[in-house]
């Protein structure tokens, strides 16, 4: 189960003159390198959730993606793209010399993982894809589901606003509250870790490369799609899904459908943050899958 602890090492990358920021939590001869979700999150939230599996023997390195948390937040808006992230992952992995890693990729972070995978094949072990997909019109499709059960008098309200570029209205925001507490954090109180996240949320990153929101994806990324290319990655991957995720089930089944040698877990009572909704599944299904594929 996850809990909150002091990181055994901090390190200060060179990234193309930026200065990134790394977290290293065990001494495990296997590596989980965490990427985690935003673009514009700091990692505090899903490095906080996978530190515990220092207790199962593994280390767990994360890091603060440019812009975000303890690294530098450069104002140009030309560094928001996927591609240069992917470069920025492989500069950490190698200046950390952590080797073949376990990656584990959260919502966006689950995007940059499939493109790294992609670029950099032979630098992984395993890919855990949590809360992610590879088809972004197919996810848009899907949030237009989402969306519609708000109601069409509210779905109508939304698109007035998204037309105008109102996004900070009051009666829109609170439409964009209710899909939150249905679609990414099913709690009654968000665990710290996450507040402390979304406190500190880039948005230049956010708006540049995804949109103004969770529920609308207008950015750089909003043409993105990996499947026709997911054939290629022949590595054993774990893809987990909570069943009320805005990044839906149906999203985790395409790319299952489209790697050879994946598997699928689909938490109950869970949306965008298994690990916090329903550790007590969470947790035994990751643990599983890391130690069937261990080193010899």
């Amino acid at each position: 189960m996850w809990r909150e602890m002091q990181p055994d090492a901090r390190f200060e990358i060179d990234v193309d003159g930026y200065r990134v920021v790394a977290y290293s939590f065990g001494a495990g001869s296997e590596t989980v390198f965490c990427l985690n979700g935003g673009p514009g999150l700091p990692c505090d939230y899903l490095r906080e959730a996978h530190s515990c599996l220092v207790d199962k023997g593994y280390r767990v390195v994360a890091f603060d993606q440019l812009g975000t948390g303890a690294s530098d937040r450069p104002d140009d808006l030309s560094l928001w793209t996927i591609g240069r992230y992917v470069e920025e992952t492989e500069t950490v992995r190698k200046a950390l010399g952590l080797g073949r890693v376990h990656m584990l990729g959260h919502s966006w972070g689950g995007w940059l993982a499939i493109e790294y995978a992609l670029t950099y094949p032979e630098n992984l072990k395993t890919l855990i894809l949590e809360d992610t997909v590879a088809d972004m019109p197919h996810l848009i499709s899907e949030l237009e589901r989402l969306r519609a059960a708000l109601g069409p008098e509210t779905v109508s309200m939304m698109q007035k606003h998204e037309a105008q570029g109102t996004y900070n209205h009051p009666e829109y925001l609170a439409a964009v509250t209710i899909l939150n507490y249905r679609h990414v954090c099913r709690l009654p109180e968000w665990p710290a870790p996450v507040r402390r996240s979304l406190d500190d949320w880039n948005m230049a990153p956010y708006a540049t490369m995804q949109g103004p929101n969770e529920f609308l994806y207008i950015g750089n990324l909003k043409d993105w799609n990996r499947i026709p290319d997911l054939p290629r990655l022949t590595l054993p991957v774990l893809i987990t899904v909570g069943e009320h995720d805005e990044l839906t089930p149906a999203c985790a089944l395409r790319m299952k459908l489209a790697l050879p040698n994946a598997e699928l877990k689909l938490f109950a009572n869970a949306s965008h943050m298994p690990f916090y909704e329903n550790p007590q599944d969470y947790y035994p299904a990751l643990v599983d899958f890391l130690d069937r594929h261990r080193a010899a």
